[in-house]
């Protein structure tokens, strides 16, 4: 049974993020391990720092998603087997109509 590291959309002050494309903030392997929590968000930081060099270099948002997405795939894949990761994507559709994966972003 799959049961992931679930990404329950919640990020503290999402609703207000603006993209600050700061440095990855980083554990202190000194102290016990980092909570889901605090991985998911490390893990974003990683990824949306990734991203932002990349559409400087001049890569095509488009193109980073699907490299995103068949990198994230792949490693569901390795980590629990085919068919769990198909049927966590199966749940994919509802949980993007319902706004999951919507990020309001704030004007400036």
């Amino acid at each position: 049974m799959l049961t992931l590291c679930s990404w329950d959309g919640v990020i503290p002050g999402a609703a207000a993020w603006v993209w600050d494309m700061s440095i990855a903030p980083r554990v202190d392997t000194a102290r016990e391990p980092a909570s889901d929590l605090e991985q998911k968000q490390i893990a974003l930081s990683y990824l949306l720092e990734a991203w932002s060099e990349a559409r400087i270099d001049g890569v095509d948002g488009d193109c980073l998603a699907q490299a995103s997405l068949f990198s994230a795939l792949s490693e569901l894949v390795t980590t629990y087997g085919e068919d769990a990761t198909a049927k966590f994507a199966e749940g994919l559709p509802a949980r993007i109509r319902n706004g999951e994966f919507s990020l309001q972003m704030a004007r400036q």
